[in-house]
């Protein structure tokens, strides 16, 4: 029950977000917003302020604003009508909805490292046979304080180091024992290793894994989380976009690389449990992943219509009627086969063994 309110309650304010970007967008250009739903199907609640009403419904996995006169059916030429707008005017309404998301996902970031995030130290918690730390007389449970003469606080602090000098061969660890420090050379070894994008990497490793029983909490001040959350966002969308380039280029699984609902569902269920922070941190991740995916130039999706726009403000004029209804029926069966395909993957990714087990009974 835990796990389903968590989930409701992101999957809400991602929605919510999104659509009030589209909604302050339409509000400042003049166009009048007849309403803005959080869900989709019968209404369970409606309230009526001004020309919107705001209205919950059934249906939670979802939401919209709806705008006057935003189909030619309905467009009657009045000034506050959204086909009354300019082409880039229009395209300013359609991109706030996924620039909320991605302001929304930066925003989550910063609290995060605000508020301070768990991380693991530097003690050594095992070792793996056949490396540099076991050859060296390193035991579990030390811990290291220094690389090279680099102070180590954190094992991602550790993992940098060791990263930065593996063309060295070796480096100097100053390890704490008993209260007691030593100086030990341990050599590094290079492995292959496939990374998030699909791709092959040699990684330097000394053979040390960490201490999974020593975790503390590393907060930073307001501005530094600000830059740390820039980072975080920036890297996060060059790696979603060359995710995406290698997939397209079949150089990365599709099977392996999405999810939807059920699957982020999954995840939700485990992130409940670990508190604020970490929600923090997979509603800040699921936001620019929205965002982005919204901006990606297929029809039904807003990168989609800003496509379109695009292509009106070129040639002068919009698509025919005839030509939008084609796209449209072309993208919402993209997007339907989208849904069935990332579901049943999803499934078969986190349930399929018990799905196995159940049909063998």
């Amino acid at each position: 029950m835990l796990s389903l309110l968590v989930f409701l309650l992101v999957l809400g304010v991602l929605i919510v977000i999104h659509e009030f970007g589209h909604f302050i967008a339409a509000k400042k250009i003049g166009v009048k917003v007849e309403q803005f739903s959080l869900g989709f199907g019968k209404k369970l609640l409606a309230k009526k302020s001004g020309d919107t009403e705001y209205s919950i419904s059934a249906i939670p996995l979802g939401g919209f604003v709806k705008l006057a006169g935003d189909n030619m059916q309905e467009y009657k030429g009045a000034k506050d009508e959204y086909f009354s707008k300019t082409p880039g005017q229009r395209a300013l309404i359609i991109f706030f909805g996924p620039f909320f998301n991605y302001i929304l996902g930066f925003l989550c970031f910063w609290l995060v490292f605000f508020f301070g995030y768990p991380t693991l130290t530097s003690r050594v918690g095992g070792l793996v046979d056949g490396f540099g730390a076991q050859a060296a007389g390193i035991h579990a449970g030390d811990r290291i304080v220094a690389i090279d003469g680099q102070k180590v606080i954190y094992w991602e602090e550790l993992q940098k180091l060791i990263q930065d000098n593996k063309d060295k061969g070796s480096i100097l660890l100053e390890i704490e024992r008993d209260n007691k420090k030593q100086a030990v050379k341990v050599d590094i070894q290079d492995k292959e290793f496939t990374d998030l994008l699909g791709k092959k990497k040699n990684l330097g490793l000394i053979g040390i894994t960490p201490y999974y029983d020593e975790v503390v909490k590393i907060r930073h001040g307001i501005l530094k989380s600000f830059m740390l959350s820039a980072e975080k966002t920036w890297d996060l969308t060059v790696l979603t976009y060359n995710g995406l380039w290698r997939m397209l280029t079949g150089q990365m699984s599709v099977r392996d690389s999405v999810t939807g609902p059920l699957g982020i569902f999954v995840v939700t269920a485990k992130v409940a449990n670990q508190g604020i922070v970490a929600i923090l941190n997979f509603m800040g991740l699921l936001s620019i992943s929205l965002a982005i995916f919204n901006l990606l130039p297929l029809p039904i999706l807003d990168g989609g219509h800003i496509l379109f726009l695009f292509i009106e403000k070129i040639r002068g004029k919009a698509l025919g009627a005839k030509a939008e209804n084609i796209v449209a029926r072309v993208g919402l069966s993209l997007i339907i086969g989208l849904a069935v395909f990332v579901t049943y993957n999803d499934i078969a990714r986190f349930f399929g063994e018990r799905i196995v087990k159940w049909f063998v009974k």
